[in-house]
Protein backbone atom coordinates (compact mmCIF):
# COMPACT_ATOMS: atom_id res chain seq x y z
CA UNK A 1 0.00 0.00 0.00
CA UNK A 2 1.51 3.34 -0.97
CA UNK A 3 1.88 6.27 1.37
CA UNK A 4 -0.62 8.48 -0.85
CA UNK A 5 -3.72 5.97 -0.02
CA UNK A 6 -3.31 6.24 4.04
CA UNK A 7 -4.70 8.60 5.65
CA UNK A 8 -3.14 11.59 7.70
CA UNK A 9 -3.83 9.16 10.88
CA UNK A 10 -2.57 6.07 9.51
CA UNK A 11 0.84 7.86 8.40
CA UNK A 12 1.25 9.29 12.18
CA UNK A 13 0.61 6.19 13.52
CA UNK A 14 3.48 4.59 10.64
CA UNK A 15 5.91 7.36 11.57
CA UNK A 16 5.35 7.16 14.86
CA UNK A 17 5.63 3.19 15.36
CA UNK A 18 8.74 3.21 13.13
CA UNK A 19 10.59 5.73 15.22
CA UNK A 20 9.53 3.57 18.59
CA UNK A 21 11.07 0.49 17.11
CA UNK A 22 14.45 2.60 15.77
CA UNK A 23 15.03 3.41 19.40
CA UNK A 24 14.56 0.21 20.25
CA UNK A 25 17.08 -1.14 18.28
CA UNK A 26 19.46 1.52 18.68
CA UNK A 27 19.18 0.69 22.27
CA UNK A 28 19.51 -2.72 22.70
CA UNK A 29 22.05 -4.33 24.51
CA UNK A 30 24.21 -7.23 24.57
CA UNK A 31 22.57 -10.66 26.61
CA UNK A 32 23.79 -9.71 30.30
CA UNK A 33 24.70 -6.45 29.89
CA UNK A 34 21.97 -3.47 31.85
CA UNK A 35 19.62 -1.41 29.70
CA UNK A 36 19.91 1.84 29.44
CA UNK A 37 16.29 2.13 29.64
CA UNK A 38 14.27 1.24 32.73
CA UNK A 39 11.75 -1.42 33.14
CA UNK A 40 8.96 0.73 32.76
CA UNK A 41 10.46 2.34 29.91
CA UNK A 42 10.34 -0.45 27.86
CA UNK A 43 6.73 -1.76 29.48
CA UNK A 44 5.55 1.87 28.16
CA UNK A 45 7.15 0.90 24.49
CA UNK A 46 5.69 -2.31 24.15
CA UNK A 47 1.96 -0.48 25.26
CA UNK A 48 2.25 2.28 22.74
CA UNK A 49 3.49 -0.22 20.12
CA UNK A 50 0.31 -2.69 20.88
CA UNK A 51 -2.18 0.71 20.84
CA UNK A 52 -0.56 1.52 17.73
CA UNK A 53 -0.77 -1.48 16.25
CA UNK A 54 -4.50 -2.05 17.37
CA UNK A 55 -5.90 1.12 15.93
CA UNK A 56 -4.00 0.49 12.32
CA UNK A 57 -6.19 -2.67 12.59
CA UNK A 58 -9.49 -0.20 13.14
CA UNK A 59 -8.67 2.34 10.88
CA UNK A 60 -7.49 -0.17 8.14
CA UNK A 61 -10.68 -2.21 8.85
CA UNK A 62 -13.16 1.05 8.86
CA UNK A 63 -11.12 1.77 5.36
CA UNK A 64 -12.71 -2.10 3.95
CA UNK A 65 -8.84 -2.67 3.83
CA UNK A 66 -7.18 -6.65 5.01
CA UNK A 67 -4.28 -6.00 6.94
CA UNK A 68 -2.68 -9.31 5.99
CA UNK A 69 0.90 -8.95 8.01
CA UNK A 70 1.64 -12.34 7.86
CA UNK A 71 4.25 -13.11 5.09
CA UNK A 72 3.09 -15.88 2.30
CA UNK A 73 4.84 -17.27 -1.09
CA UNK A 74 2.34 -15.87 -3.94
CA UNK A 75 1.10 -19.47 -4.89
CA UNK A 76 0.35 -20.73 -1.55
CA UNK A 77 -3.53 -20.93 -1.09
CA UNK A 78 -5.25 -18.58 0.92
CA UNK A 79 -7.34 -20.37 3.61
CA UNK A 80 -10.61 -18.40 4.48
CA UNK A 81 -10.49 -19.39 7.83
CA UNK A 82 -8.72 -22.04 10.56
CA UNK A 83 -7.06 -24.88 8.96
CA UNK A 84 -8.00 -28.23 10.77
CA UNK A 85 -5.52 -31.02 10.92
CA UNK A 86 -6.88 -33.99 11.84
CA UNK A 87 -4.96 -36.02 14.44
CA UNK A 88 -4.40 -39.30 12.50
CA UNK A 89 -2.07 -37.75 10.32
CA UNK A 90 0.25 -36.49 12.89
CA UNK A 91 3.42 -39.21 13.07
CA UNK A 92 5.43 -39.45 15.96
CA UNK A 93 9.28 -38.53 15.74
CA UNK A 94 11.16 -41.85 16.36
CA UNK A 95 13.62 -41.95 19.69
Amino acid sequence: MSEHELTKEERILRAVKQTLTRVIKDTATQPGLKHPLSEPTIEDLRHCLVLISERERELAEAAGRAEEKRPYYVDEPRASGPVEVPLTKLKKKPN
